[in-house]
């Protein structure tokens, strides 16, 4: 191995906290949905587990494992471990990487908060967007994030629908027997990744960050909708696939320059037979 070697630990810290994130919000969403409640987003799902013991123990477990994704993000993006390269293509993926490891930070920090009993403030996703709406070309902000957050939505579309992921874990019998889960997981995330940029892009269009937010605003949006509970409730389903997805990069994920070189990826055991 590599000297690089020292990051694979975290990287798989990481993914397991952030499936186990991914988990929580769909497990605890289809139990409130099954009892008469509405599906539950990140931060509503942290607050319900904050009510046990085993909730807390959950919650330091998220904490955890998302801040080692925010680190081995930033370590990834820094040392371009993955080989995206120094082209404007392999730059802006490594910055996209950097940004969605700051989020899961913050994401962090939220889950440590609701284990403490701390409650958040500042209104969250709305009252940040307010605020950013109120300073000189706030509205510029706002909208050119929401355009980013949609693209990254659809490119996780496309990643699930090219299985673009293959070339990312070592190929045995699970990875291989098992793709049509992860493909499904991974093509959920990206619908509620579009729905919440579009939300942003309607905000700086109108300047009103009322209907903003994350996972649970875009449960809301989907519950508003022909034949909503259904839809909510297959995203749900979905979701567990991305987490059984981020579970399964935990164990598999190949670090070009950091794993062994003698592992193959699903991808190239394709293209070998042909």
């Amino acid at each position: 191995m590599s000297d690089s070697s020292w990051t694979i630990p975290i990287m798989r810290t990481g993914y397991a906290g952030r499936g186990i994130t991914y988990l929580a919000v769909a497990g605890l969403s289809l139990f409130a949905i099954w009892r008469g409640g509405d599906a539950k987003g990140t931060s509503s799902t942290m607050e319900a587990l904050s009510g046990s013991i085993w909730g807390v123990l959950t919650l330091w477990l998220i904490a955890l494992g998302l801040a080692a994704y925010m680190m081995w993000r930033l370590v990834d993006a820094w040392n371009d471990l993955e080989d995206y390269g120094t082209d404007a293509k392999g730059i802006v993926s490594r910055i996209g990487m950097a940004t969605t490891g700051l989020v899961h930070g913050a994401l962090a920090g939220l889950a440590a908060f609701a284990a403490l009993g701390i409650e958040g403030s500042g209104g969250g996703i709305p009252g940040f967007v307010s605020a950013v709406l109120g300073w000189p070309g706030g509205w510029l902000i706002v909208g050119l994030g929401g355009l980013l957050t949609f693209g990254a939505g659809v490119y996780e579309i496309r990643k699930g629908v090219k299985a673009s992921h293959r070339k990312h874990l070592a190929a045995n019998p699970f990875t291989e027997n098992w793709d049509w889960a992860i493909r499904t997981g991974v093509i959920a995330q990206g619908v509620l990744i579009v729905i919440i940029g579009a939300f942003l892009v309607f905000a700086a269009w109108t300047g009103q960050a009322g209907e903003t937010g994350g996972v649970e605003r875009a449960f809301d949006f989907l519950e508003n909708q022909s034949f909503g509970n259904f839809l909510v409730i297959a995203i749900c389903i979905a979701l567990i696939g991305f987490a059984f997805y981020c579970f399964v990069n935990a164990a598999y994920r190949v670090i070009p320059k950091a794993s062994d070189p003698d592992l193959k990826t699903v991808a190239a055991k394709l293209r070998a037979m042909g």
